[in-house]
């Protein structure tokens, strides 16, 4: 196992790095300029501007400029300043970042909990009513986009009194509704994942023999259905709680929280290529990260699986 974790470890160092080039030259390719945007529409002259540009590196051949930046994280873990305010991007990042996890581990409570729920029901109930109207249910979810649906909740409570965005980012109550929004599609993924799963593993001829054996039918389902069952849909969960946080871009737009998501958009918009690129980066090694723990969890799942 240890040796298994070392290399996949070293395997992450390519993937890192190619992976931060191509955001990296994807966001420098973006058109505007963020040092003449910090002036609007009363402008500056050359000389500044090409000082400003001096200052943060921008005067750099690309590549030079990527140089910097990954000997910045590697050296000083230092992903650089904002350009708009001076403040460094690890600053913002430790501001942005709790909030984010605290929607995004809503968001992923509520995905697993109802999802794994509604799959092992509709599994156990292939070609039944339940399952029918939880397939109905997980399509509708699927084919709504996250910015109607969130749009859509945000009128309705709206209209009921309640505030349209949220104002507490620590209050659980006012985060359930984008953590709803965020979980929707996700939820329905993970339902029908498990239902396939589940649905199959009934034929399997281990539940046969577990049944036959007498157990009782708690054992039977919680340890041999939904063990095996689980397996595909724990790798879906785990390289999803990465696509939770990137997907929180839309959600915390809509709802007006002061998120990675949120941040990221405003760089976006401001052309803040130095926090757009760091905000990004942090999302690639929660990427790296959790399909690591994944792969690890297989092992606790099926005694089958080792590690060389």
């Amino acid at each position: 196992m240890g040796r298994y974790v070392i290399r996949r470890l070293l395997q992450m160092i390519p993937v890192f790095i190619g992976t931060t080039l191509l955001i990296f030259l994807m966001v420098y390719a973006l058109p505007g300029d963020p040092v003449r945007g910090l002036f609007g529409d009363k402008g500056a002259s050359p000389e500044v501007l090409q000082n400003l540009r001096h200052e943060y590196g921008l005067d750099k051949p690309i590549l030079v400029q990527y140089f910097d930046y990954m000997k910045g994280i590697v050296l000083h873990f230092d992903f650089g300043n904002q350009i708009a305010s001076g403040r460094p991007v690890t600053e913002i990042l430790g501001d942005a970042f709790p909030v984010t996890l605290r929607l995004a581990g809503l968001a992923f409570a509520i995905e697993a909990a109802l999802g794994i729920v509604l799959g092992l029901v509709s599994g156990m109930r292939a070609g039944k009513t339940a399952d029918t109207l939880i397939l109905i249910l997980t399509l509708l979810l699927i084919s709504v986009p996250v910015f109607v649906l969130g749009l859509i909740l945000q009128t309705v409570v709206t209209n009921a009194g309640g505030a349209p965005s949220v104002s507490d980012d620590t209050d659980i109550g006012q985060m359930l509704m984008p953590a709803i929004v965020l979980a929707s599609a996700s939820l329905a993924y993970v339902a029908r994942l498990t239902r396939t799963s589940v649905a199959e593993n009934m034929r399997s001829d281990f539940m046969r023999t577990a049944i036959a054996k007498g157990l009782p039918r708690r054992r039977v389902v919680g340890v041999h259905l939904m063990r095996n069952s689980l397996i595909p849909v724990v790798t879906f969960l785990g390289t999803d709680l990465g696509a939770l946080m990137g997907g929180a871009i839309v959600t915390e737009r809509i709802f007006n929280i002061k998120g990675v998501g949120g941040t990221i958009a405003d760089a976006i918009t401001r052309r803040e290529g130095t926090t757009l690129v760091g905000l990004v980066t942090i999302l690639v090694l929660v990427y790296l990260v959790t399909s690591l723990i994944v792969d690890l969890l297989y092992a606790v799942l099926d005694p089958r699986i080792r590690y060389a």
